[in-house]
């Protein structure tokens, strides 16, 4: 989309310098502003002309029916999808009796900003009426990052050629009508109009509404005020209804005069608090704001932002559309989880209903590694949350026969959602991946109580459930059967390499973590039979591997399969999953999506440098990416290989995935796990990071650059101390900003770090060999 002749590519904005109706949809999922809390798409002020409407409360949900052909034991029964809820953006224009609408009259000039350092989206434009008057309108739109709540927007109207009678209607709107989507009827009939009427009020500049959901049972309430400024003789009149709460401010603005409206909007939800408690919830929430202004809640923004980018920013010489989109990348990843608090991270975040608005594996995997070196409460948070939904993951265990807990493949509130049990049965893995985040986290922070008080029991039970799921055979060697793995398109396999590298993890990392907090093993049961299983079951854990080819198998029996008729498939019959049963694809070696090259990033200590180059060249030509999480985590893998220019080649996929809509469903909402594994791709893939596999208290270094790169300077923050890494052609250096001293290593090579001692290694030159190929018409998407 960025390639639109109406963009621009800029290193701290995404600017929009026309409006284009076509591209409407996916400038909506760009332009969304979110706190993780509440979520606001970029539609116009005015509602309507809109590719897709959307206001969302992080975890509203409506349940709905699950579609089967054949019932099954342990199938979920209902499903759970996001809901638009109350709608508070809405300033809808009247200018001498004509709706301000921009498909109709004349519009001179129209240009969006979103601004990544300020933290709002900024509009300007000029507009010619039917009628032959023109104004021009200005608006500044946020969600706060400080306070939970609020989003604010501030509209302003100017009388440009002539006396012009203005109306601006500020609107609370529920249960708006949305574009007819696919898919089992059942759930549209059930989400067309989701919120049920509980209360309503205006009074004055303030409006309030209160709806339930009709299924989930969950309360929402959402209130609006304002502060108007205009010339005298403005009016104002308020309104509300079961579904509409509405403030009328009309003005008569002679030429250069202006009208101003500074609205204020409340957002909360409850699954348990009454409805009185919730109207006060918001109106609270309104005071807190009126006590800083429109003014104070920009300058918080601000603030805040400063601190994060002081914190996170990465800097990218040589590439501007990388420089743009990983800042972009970097904002949108902080806003899915900065006010989350205890709630998921959806794979959208919420900038769309794509997914139905839930969490996978994704959030854990590829999410908070970013924020659990950039904003490390974010992780904290969102890990909680997960462990808040243990009962849920117990109960599904039981379900499966299996002990410990069960993880939902995807999810809002805890329970399984998945309709399709190959993904929402077997991908086990999403188990590991929690775990793997807890122990990333306490690693990188020191954050014992939230270990003790969290982590234990995350690492306790995600552990049982692999104990119980695998089995040691005749020759002693654990076995996990049955499973799927990363790749979607080689289901219900045995010994996915990934998936037991990655449980073997978990083992080893639940048997160190009650004996480091003896306390918290013994409330939850384990005892050293139990610790000892876990060890002999991960020391024994078992890896495919094909000596003939030199390769470690994707799963058991993957390198014998016949390979998929690469030649024979056109370019339009991509993602395979559209036009190919699953049947066909389960047999075959073709890869959806990085699978057996994740585990050589996640788990390195298992690959020598040989094998890490054999690997990727094995499974390289196999690998179609079908999802957009595959692009970065091959940019690591590759960068480490020494394919430096392929490495680039898929930096630039996984950063322009939304900014050029390259998979065409932006419009539905951002790919958050490809966004956050832009900075993957620069930090772990061009700047070689790794946690040190013995050694928690250090970081280890590889840094290289492709040549299109002059320079790629990053931030951390491990261990309470903040450090800056820069990396030019031949030199590296290492400033440690505040904090305690560090260690680090450097290709090898230990370094300790103190403040204003900065250390500068020479980059060693690397001798690939020849860059392994893609599938026919799967080369890297860089637009």
């Amino acid at each position: 989309m960025i390639t639109h002749k109406s963009y621009a590519v800029e290193p701290w904005a995404v600017r929009e310098t026309d409006l284009s109706l076509d591209v409407l949809a996916q400038s909506e999922s760009v332009f969304a502003l979110s706190n993780g809390h509440v979520g606001w798409r970029g539609n116009l002020d005015e509602g309507e002309p809109h590719g897709l409407p959307g206001s969302y409360l992080n975890g509203v949900h409506e349940l709905h029916p699950l579609p089967y052909a054949e019932a099954g034991y342990g199938y979920p029964e209902s499903g759970q999808t996001v809901i638009d809820v109350t709608n508070g953006k809405i300033l809808r224009l009247l200018v001498d009796d004509e709706p301000f609408d921009l498909r109709y009259g004349r519009l001179v000039s129209h240009e969006r900003v979103l601004d990544l350092r300020r933290g709002v989206l900024e509009r300007t434009c000029e507009w010619t009426s039917p009628a032959g008057s023109t104004i021009r309108v200005r608006s500044t739109r946020l969600v706060s990052l400080t306070q939970r709540a609020v989003a604010a927007v501030a509209y302003e109207v100017e009388a440009v050629d002539s006396r012009s009678r203005v109306v601006i209607q500020s609107e609370l709107v529920a249960n708006e009508q949305l574009p007819q989507a696919g898919g089992d009827p059942r759930a549209a009939q059930v989400l067309s109009s989701p919120l049920e009427p509980e209360g309503h009020f205006a009074l004055g500049e303030r409006l309030r509404l209160v709806h339930r959901t009709r299924r989930s049972g969950l309360r929402v309430a959402v209130a609006a005020d304002h502060v108007i400024t205009g010339p005298e003789r403005t009016t104002t009149r308020s309104e509300s209804g079961d579904d509409v709460a509405r403030l009328t401010v009309t003005s008569v603005l002679e030429p250069g005069q202006t009208l101003r409206v500074e609205k204020v909007v409340a957002h909360g939800w409850s699954g348990g608090r009454s409805l009185p408690a919730m109207a006060d919830q918001v109106d609270a929430a309104l005071a807190a704001a009126a006590h800083d202004g429109w003014e104070g809640l920009l300058a918080d923004q601000r603030d805040f932002l400063d601190d994060f980018w002081a914190r996170a920013d990465v800097e990218v010489d040589g590439a501007e559309d990388i420089q743009q989109a990983v800042r972009f990348a970097l904002f949108h990843v902080l806003q899915a989880g900065a006010r989350a608090e205890r709630r998921a991270i959806p794979a959208k975040g919420l900038t769309g209903s794509g997914y139905d608005g839930h969490a996978f594996w994704d959030t854990e995997m590829f999410v908070l590694p970013l924020l659990t070196h950039t904003s490390p409460q974010s992780v904290s948070e969102a890990l909680r949350w997960r462990h808040n939904t243990l009962d849920a993951a117990r109960d599904r265990a039981t379900q499966l026969g299996l002990g410990g807990a069960a993880f939902p493949w995807r999810t809002i509130e805890g329970s399984e959602g998945s309709a399709y049990w190959p993904a929402g049965t077997a991908a086990f893995h999403v188990n590991a991946a929690i775990a793997d985040a807890v122990v990333r986290y306490v690693t990188a922070t020191g954050d014992t109580g939230f270990e003790r008080e969290v982590g234990v029991e995350l690492l306790v039970e995600t552990a049982r459930l692999w104990r119980s799921l695998g089995h040691h055979d005749a020759h002693g060697a654990f076995h996990l059967d049955g499973v799927t793995g990363p790749d979607e398109y080689s289901a219900v396999a045995d010994d996915n390499t990934y998936t037991n590298l990655m449980a073997r993890a978990n083992l080893l990392a639940a048997a160190d973590a009650v004996e480091r907090h003896p306390a918290e093993g013994e409330r939850l049961g384990v005892d050293e039979e139990e610790s000892a299983a876990w060890r002999d079951a991960a020391e024994a854990m078992h890896l495919p591997y094909n000596h003939e080819l030199g390769v470690h198998e994707q799963h058991a029996g993957f390198t014998r399969y016949q390979h998929w008729d690469f030649a024979g498939t056109r370019p339009d019959q991509y993602p395979l999953l559209l036009h190919f049963p699953y049947f066909d694809l389960y047999r075959k070696q073709v890869v959806k999506q990085a699978d057996l090259v994740l585990a050589m990033y996640t788990c390195g200590a298992f690959f020598d440098e040989e094998h890490v180059a054999r690997n990727f060249a094995y499974y390289e030509p196999l690998t179609v990416r079908d999802s957009s999480l595959s692009a970065c985590v091959q940019a690591v893998v590759a960068a480490q290989a020494g394919h430096l220019r392929l490495a680039y080649d898929y930096t630039a996929e996984a950063a322009l995935m939304d900014l050029q809509d390259l998979e065409h469903n932006t419009r539905d909402g951002l790919h958050i796990a490809s966004l956050a594994g832009t900075w993957m791709a620069l930090v772990a893939g061009f700047g070689g990071m790794r946690h040190a596999p013995h050694d928690p208290t250090s970081l280890l270094f590889a840094p290289r650059l492709p040549e299109r790169l002059r320079r790629l300077a990053f931030h951390l923050q491990f261990l309470g101390s903040r450090l800056r890494v820069e990396i030019t052609g031949d030199t590296a250096s290492y400033h440690l900003l505040d904090g305690p001293p560090l260690t680090l290593h450097h290709h090898g090579e230990p370094l300790t770090l103190t403040a204003g001692a900065p250390a500068v290694r020479p980059v060693p030159r690397t001798t690939p060999g020849p860059s392994p190929a893609q599938p026919p018409h799967r080369a890297p998407n860089t637009g």
